[in-house]
C-alpha cells in the first residue's frame, strides 16, 4: 500500500494547482500540463510502472527544455510575466473597490504556488519505490532525473532579476504582492514585461508579435558623430515618452550613415523608460490596423520600426501607412509613434511617363495623372519630421574612423590607421559610418592575429 504520508503530499500539490484561480491560465503551461498528469496518475490506486515512468520524463522533459531545471525558478518565472486580471488592472493603472477580493484571490495562488515550487523529486522516487520494491524496478526508479530545489542565478535584465530575487529570498510568496504590482505598474506584464523589442510576424495568414530575446546591443555612445542628427530624433522620443505632442519621424539619405543603428540606439538608452519597439516589415503594413488594436491599450510607450522603407509604382500597400501616419479615428493612438528609415526622402518611386502624363493626349494615360503623382510624392511629407543622413566627406569619414578605434582602445598608429581607412573605402563600399565600422573591425582582427599585410 501507499505511505500515507507521501501520498498526502502528490495530493495536496495536486490540490494547490487546482485551487489556482487569478493565475489560473498558468494549468495551461505546457511544463505544469506534464505535472499535473504525473500528479494526477500517482492519485490513482492502481499505477503502472511503465505509465508512470513515461509521465515523469515527460515533465522532466518540458522543464529541461526551458532556461532552467529549477521548478521554483521556473514557477517564478511563469508568476512575473503571466497576464491575468490582477496584472491587467495593475498595469493600466485600474483600481476599484473590488481590489481588496481580487489580491486575497492573488494571495492565496501565491501560497499555493510555492506549495508546488517546493515539490522534491526524491518524495516520488520513495513513494514508487515503497509501490514497486524488486530490484530491477528499484534501479530504474533511482535513475529518473533530478530536477533542481534551489534558485539558480540567471541573465535577466536587472529590473526582472529584482522581482525575482524577492521571490527567492521571501519565506511567503504572498508578500510579494506589493513587488509585483511596482513592477506590472512600470513594466506592464506578459509579453511586454519579458521584452522590449519585437517583431511583426505571420504565420497562415495570421499576424503575431513576436519576442526578440536577444535585440541588437548598440548604444548612443557606439555611435560616432552625426550628434546633430541624432539629437532631434532623441528629443522627439524624450517628448513622446513625457507624454508631450511628438511627431512620427523619417530618417533618410544614403546608405551606411547609421540611421537604423540610431533606432535601435534610442530602444537600448530609453526601454527602462517604458519604450518599446516593434519592427513591421514592409511587406506587412497592411496589419497597421490589426498592430494599433493590440498595443493601444498598453501602458508602455511603442516605436513601430520600418527599416529601408520604400514602394514600387504597383505596391498598394503604401496607403496603410499614409492612414496611420495621417491619424485616422483609429490609428490616432498616444502610446505609438512611427520611425522610418529610407535611403530615398521620396519614399514612393515616381516615372517621368507619370509627368508627360500631364500633357499627354494618350488615352492609355490616367486623366488626373497630377493627383496620382502628388498622393506619392505627399508620403514622407506626412512624417512630422524629416532627418537627413548624408555620406561624410574624407574629413569627417577619418574623425568617425578615429572615434570608434579610440572607443575601443585601439594601439594603432594614426598615420596608418588613416591612411588604411581610405584605402578601405576605395576597395568597398565607399565613405560611411558602416564601412568606418567595417574598418575598424578589419584592423583590430588583422592586428590581433598578426596577419602579414600585403
Amino acid at each position: 500500500m501507499k505511505n500515507t504520508m507521501e501520498q498526502s503530499k502528490s495530493a495536496i500539490t495536486l490540490l494547490a494547482l487546482d485551487s489556482l484561480s487569478i493565475y489560473r491560465g498558468l494549468l495551461k503551461d505546457e511544463v505544469l500540463i506534464r505535472l499535473k498528469e504525473l500528479l494526477s496518475y500517482l492519485d490513482k490506486k492502481d499505477v503502472v510502472l511503465r505509465k508512470v515512468i513515461n509521465l515523469y520524463n515527460e515533465f522532466y522533459f518540458e522543464l529541461a527544455k526551458s532556461d532552467t531545471i529549477s521548478l521554483a525558478d521556473y514557477i517564478i518565472d511563469k508568476i512575473t510575466f503571466d497576464e491575468n486580471p490582477f496584472t491587467f488592472k495593475t498595469q493600466a493603472g485600474l483600481g476599484s473597490d473590488s481590489d481588496s477580493f481580487l489580491e486575497k484571490a492573488v494571495s492565496n495562488d501565491l501560497k499555493g504556488l510555492q506549495l508546488v515550487s517546493k515539490l522534491d523529486p526524491s518524495m516520488i522516487k520513495a513513494e514508487l519505490s515503497e509501490l514497486f520494491e524488486d530490484n530491477s524496478s528499484k534501479l530504474i526508479i533511482e535513475g529518473l532525473p533530478d530536477w533542481v530545489l534551489e534558485s539558480q542565478p540567471t541573465g535577466s535584465p536587472n529590473h526582472i532579476q529584482r522581482v525575482k530575487n524577492k521571490f527567492k529570498s521571501c519565506q511567503r510568496w504572498d508578500e510579494c504582492i506589493e513587488n509585483l504590482r511596482n513592477f506590472h505598474k512600470t513594466y506592464g506584464c506578459g509579453i511586454y514585461a519579458r521584452y522590449i523589442a519585437f517583431v511583426w510576424e505571420k504565420t497562415d495568414g495570421h499576424g503575431y508579435l513576436k519576442g526578440i530575446d536577444s535585440p541588437d546591443t548598440i548604444t548612443l555612445n557606439d555611435l560616432i558623430d552625426y550628434q546633430n542628427e541624432r539629437s532631434r530624433v532623441i528629443e522627439n522620443t524624450i517628448q513622446f515618452l513625457e507624454g508631450c505632442p511628438s511627431n512620427n519621424v523619417l530618417l533618410y539619405g544614403d546608405r551606411g550613415t547609421g540611421k537604423s543603428s540610431t533606432v535601435k540606439a534610442i530602444l537600448n538608452a530609453y526601454h527602462s523608460h517604458g519604450l518599446r519597439m516593434l519592427e513591421v516589415p514592409k511587406a506587412y503594413l497592411a496589419d497597421f490596423p490589426l498592430i494599433i488594436r493590440q498595443l493601444k491599450n498598453r501602458t508602455q510607450k511603442f516605436i513601430i520600426f520600418v527599416d529601408d522603407l520604400v514602394f514600387g509604382d504597383n505596391e498598394e500597400n503604401y496607403t496603410s501607412l499614409k492612414a496611420v501616419l495621417e491619424g485616422g479615428l483609429e490609428s490616432k493612438t498616444p502610446n505609438i509613434v512611427i520611425y522610418a528609415t529610407s535611403n530615398r526622402k521620396h519614399l514612393v518611386k515616381e516615372y517621368f511617363s507619370e509627368r508627360a502624363g500631364l500633357q499627354s493626349g494618350n488615352h492609355n494615360e490616367e486623366v488626373h495623372a497630377g493627383d496620382s503623382m502628388q498622393e506619392k510624392l505627399s508620403l514622407a511629407d506626412r512624417f512630422g519630421i524629416s532627418v537627413v543622413f548624408s555620406s561624410p566627406d574624407q574629413k569627417r569619414y577619418l574623425k568617425i574612423v578615429d572615434g570608434i578605434a579610440a572607443s575601443r582602445n585601439l594601439n594603432i598608429d594614426k598615420e596608418r590607421l588613416q591612411k588604411e581607412a581610405l584605402q578601405w573605402a576605395l576597395w568597398y563600399n565607399g565613405r560611411s559610418a558602416r564601412t568606418a565600422r567595417q574598418f575598424v573591425d578589419w584592423i583590430e582582427g588583422h592586428d590581433a592575429i598578426k596577419i602579414p599585410n600585403n
